[in-house]
C-alpha cells in the first residue's frame, strides 16, 4: 500500500510553450521526465533534416507506445512523473489521463498558453540548435500546429502563461 499519492504531471501546449523548461524544473526535484521529442530524436534523428517533417507521426507513434509502457511502470512502482509532450488533442489527454489512474496514479494537466508572436520569439532563437527539443518550425508550420491544437477547456487543466519566467 502506498503511503503517499504518486502524480504524473501531463504538459499541454504548442511547440515552444516552455513545457520541456517546466518539465526540466521538476525532474531537477526528483520526479522522472519522460520526452518524446527526445526518444524520437534518439531513434531517428533530427526533425526536417535526418528524416523528412511528414514522417513525424509514423516515427512518433511507437515511441508514445513505449512511452506509455514506461509512464505505467513508472508509476505502479510509485513514482512521480512529468510526461514531456504536447497532448494536443483532447482524445489524447484523454487516454493519457485513463492510463495514469488506471495504475494507481492521479494526474495534473498543465496548458502552457503562450500567444503566438512569444513562440515565434522563442522559436526563432530555437530554430538556431541542433537537439532533440530545438525541432526546426516556421511561421508557417507554427500556423498549422495551431490550427491542429485543441485548447483545453474543462478538463481539468492548470492555465500556465509563461513558464520562462
Amino acid at each position: 500500500m502506498r503511503l503517499t499519492s504518486v502524480t504524473v504531471w501531463l504538459l499541454v501546449g504548442l511547440t515552444g510553450s516552455g513545457k520541456t523548461t517546466f518539465a526540466r524544473r521538476l525532474e531537477a526535484r526528483g520526479v522522472v521526465r519522460l520526452s518524446v521529442d527526445e526518444e524520437v530524436f534518439a531513434r531517428h534523428g533530427r526533425y526536417g533534416i535526418d528524416y523528412h517533417e511528414s514522417e513525424y507521426f509514423a516515427k512518433e507513434a511507437p515511441v508514445v507506445l513505449d512511452t506509455h509502457r514506461r509512464l505505467a511502470a513508472l508509476v505502479e512502482a510509485g513514482r512521480d512523473v512529468v510526461l514531456d509532450a504536447g497532448l494536443w488533442r483532447r482524445t489524447d489527454r484523454d487516454e493519457t489521463k485513463k492510463l495514469v489512474e488506471a495504475t494507481g496514479g492521479s494526474w495534473r494537466l498543465v496548458y502552457f498558453d503562450v500567444g503566438r508572436d512569444e513562440l515565434l520569439r522563442r522559436l526563432t532563437d530555437r530554430n538556431q540548435r541542433g537537439d532533440a527539443n530545438a525541432l526546426r518550425v516556421t511561421p508557417e508550420a507554427l500556423d498549422d500546429f495551431t490550427a491542429r491544437f485543441e485548447v483545453p477547456s474543462g478538463e481539468g487543466e492548470e492555465l500556465f502563461h509563461d513558464a520562462l519566467s
